[in-house]
């Protein structure tokens, strides 16, 4: 065997990744340098070849008889060949940098390891062989050696050309899209090259960071101008509503309660937390003493009441201070009534009720609680007391020249009974906190017992509409009972020296039905009242309410209890043979019709005594809404059945000649009204108020409502001078 060693060429990677085929056919041909080409290492022996030479051992079997040696023409003929097949290799491609040289031996080189020596025929195959599979080494070793991020490079530029022919192919449509199709074009929205170039489609519209602008689809400038329109329109209606409104039930944010910063949860007895004297649970403590007391007067707590006062507040330089006489029957009294806050009122309030489907039957304060339950009706009542009324409220009575306040309230501010679905208690803090906002503002006040137990009359501001379980029925006489119990505590509470002045007037019941009760029952009933009142100290002036019997039937009657006024309610609406008056006969009845009736009772000879009109208004109709019962229609519109027949209204009953019967121009927005209507309601409420002052004097009815315009002094006076 011989051995034939043979240094080979070093694989250079092609820069274009491109394999050479022709490389294993031709590598074992010596290319001919040219004159000035560079000497390589394997030209020259000493100098260091690159790591990827080797010395490669051929083992060739020796025949029996050798081959004859070359003669030189044939050599040159080889050479000339290999010239013509193999291109010349520039110096960049021979040249190897100093890392790839290796230093060949000077001793072990000899001339017979040059590559141009001749081969056997098997040596030459074993050979090209060799180097086929060397020159994949190369290109397995680079892909090995480059690092990763060439190969997310050369993904990025492959999908930046993909993006890049997405990007020329929508703005050719772009340019050749249709004005009227533009922003209609829907697109999916895509991240990547197109979101990197801004070229993203976003919701509503279409970006373009080239450009730096927005631009929008038709839907999108609609959008923006309903937008405008809404703006426009509820701005100034959300600036009305505000003042119309005011402190709505339930409006308004929530109150800071600052005042319990300085107290100790930890003074609070066990027992007292989470009841209705622990402070920390009063959804609203201004004004309030939050300190916590037990301490009662006549089984009532005065929890909230600051122990000093001052009663040298005067309403309006016109009457006198609190701390003054008031000469009752010579001064008349001009007051306004607080009607719907600590008595609901569906009419006053109705968003309480508007929520709620007709076969539900919740139509008054006992069917909402007992809906509600316990929690969720204390929690929204409360928040109803503390804004629906709050102080600004009385400093604006004060302002509009008021000097008396009509404050009706619940038995269930003092008490509850088994079977009650109503809140206890909790409007008993709100009430004493009203008391000294009228001190605060020099305003007297006359306390209105607006429901009684068992209800008085039936109707849906007595707590519960229906039956009348008070002095009638099964549980009238325990009713009755229950009713001057909580007169005894109530009188004894109010008896305190803090209260002589700014209570002046006290309402033992409000509109007992004396059309549906026994006459005789319900004056008696009066009469134990009133001594239970004066045997508890208390010398305010009783309210009894005229019954709807008629002043002139009260002539006569309680003759024996001092300092009692009579108290009668006025309304045209509420009667059929009046509400269809037209509106000079409506002024004409309270000039005259109304005036005689003061003249007549204040006359001890021909009537009762001292009286007031505890409640009247301007309402020219009975359309507000839930006014005549939730859920009810109206007499205007002839659309009030009932089972009575003496009270049923089936047939449109407004003025003769009015035109169509129809709510909806009373219950416009009081902006629309005219000029002269203004006028009108305005000379309506002068010849009212005109009529009752010829008795001891009147309390419109009432201060503020959600949206009943003809029934709120505060409505009235904010939308126009002319109404008030």
């Amino acid at each position: 065997m011989a051995v034939i060693r043979a240094a080979l060429f070093p694989c250079t990677p092609n820069r274009d990744h491109r394999p050479n085929h022709d490389r294993a056919r031709r590598s074992h041909q010596r290319p001919r340098r040219e004159h000035g080409e560079r000497r390589t290492a394997r030209d020259t022996p000493g100098k260091r070849t690159s790591r990827y030479e080797e010395e490669v051992v051929v083992v060739v079997e020796e025949e029996d008889e050798s081959p004859a040696p070359r003669s030189p023409e044939r050599r040159e003929r080889r050479e000339k060949r290999a010239s013509k097949n193999t291109p010349d290799r520039s110096p960049k491609h021979r040249q190897r940098s100093p890392e790839r040289r290796r230093r060949y031996d000077p001793e072990s080189f000899t001339p017979t390891d040059r590559s141009s020596n001749p081969l056997s025929f098997d040596s030459l195959a074993k050979l090209d062989a060799h180097n086929e599979k060397v020159s994949r080494q190369p290109q397995e070793k680079e892909r090995l050696l480059v690092p990763k991020e060439k190969d997310r490079n050369h993904d990025r530029r492959r999908k930046e050309k993909v993006a890049s022919g997405r990007v020329l192919k929508d703005k050719d449509k772009a340019r050749h899209r249709r004005k009227s199709d533009y922003g209609k074009e829907k697109r999916r929205v895509i991240s990547g090259p197109l979101a990197e170039e801004g070229r993203v489609r976003k919701r509503g519209g279409y970006i373009a960071e080239e450009s730096g602008k927005k631009r929008f689809g038709r839907k999108c400038w609609i959008a923006v101008l309903v937008i405008v329109l809404l703006l426009v329109i509820f701005i100034p209606v959300g600036i009305y509503a505000s003042k119309k409104h005011g402190s709505g039930a339930g409006s308004g944010s929530d109150p800071s309660n600052d005042n319990l910063k300085d107290v100790d949860q930890g003074d609070i007895p066990a027992a007292a937390k989470n009841t209705y004297l622990d402070p920390f649970t009063w959804y609203d403590t201004k004004n309030f003493n939050v300190t916590y007391t037990n301490d009662t007067v006549g089984g009532l707590s005065v929890m909230g009441l600051n122990t000093a006062w001052d009663d040298g507040a005067q309403a309006n330089e016109n009457v006198p201070a609190l701390d003054k006489k008031w000469i009752y029957g010579t001064m008349p009294i001009r007051g306004v009534n607080i009607g719907g806050w600590l008595s609901i009122e569906p009419f006053i309030t109705p968003s309480f009720f508007q929520s709620y489907k007709t076969n539900q039957g919740i139509i008054d304060e006992y069917t909402l609680t007992k809906e509600l339950g316990p929690q969720n009706a204390a929690k929204m009542l409360e928040k109803h007391y503390a804004q629906f009324v709050k102080e600004d409220d009385f400093q604006q009575i004060q302002a509009a020249g008021f000097d008396h306040v009509r404050i009706p309230y619940s038995y269930w501010a003092v008490t509850t009974y088994p079977g009650d679905p109503y809140v206890p208690k909790i409007s008993w803090r709100y009430l004493l906190r009203a008391i000294e906002y009228c001190r605060k503002y020099g305003l007297r006040v006359n306390l209105d017992l607006h429901a009684l137990p068992g209800s008085q009359n039936g109707w849906n501001h007595s707590g519960r509409q229906g039956a009348i379980g008070w002095l009638n029925g099964t549980d009238g006489a325990l009713n009755a009972q229950r009713s001057l119990d909580i007169h005894n505590q109530l009188a004894t509470f109010f008896a305190q020296p803090r209260y002589k002045n700014v209570i002046t007037i006290y309402g033992l019941a409000n509109e007992p039905k004396m059309i549906a009760l026994p006459t005789t029952a319900v004056v008696d009933w009066e009469t134990k009242a009133a001594a239970i009142v004066r045997k508890a100290g208390l010398q305010a002036y009783l309210v009894v309410g005229d019954g709807f019997l008629g002043l002139s039937k009260w002539q006569g009657q309680l003759t024996g209890v001092q300092n009692v006024i009579l108290d009668v309610h006025q309304y045209t609406i509420f009667n059929k043979n009046q509400i269809n008056f037209p509106h000079q006969k409506k002024i004409q009845y309270a000039c005259q019709g109304w005036t005689e009736q003061m003249k007549s009772s204040i006359d001890v000879t021909k009537g009762f005594g001292p009286t007031i009109c505890g409640e009247w208004s301007q309402a020219d109709t009975d359309c507000a809404l839930y006014l005549n019962n939730v859920n009810t229609g109206s007499r205007w519109e002839g659309t009030l059945p009932t089972a009575d027949p003496t009270t049923s209204v089936t047939s449109p009953d407004c003025p003769p000649g009015a035109g169509t019967c129809s709510c909806g121009k009373a219950n416009a927005d009081p902006g629309s009204y005219s000029d002269d209507y203004k006028r009108w309601l305005m000379m309506y409420a002068e010849a009212q108020m005109a009529s009752f002052e010829a008795g001891w004097g009147w309390f419109y009815w009432t201060w503020v409502t959600e949206g009943a315009t003809q029934w709120s002094w505060k409505v009235c006076s904010w939308n126009s001078p002319l109404l008030m």
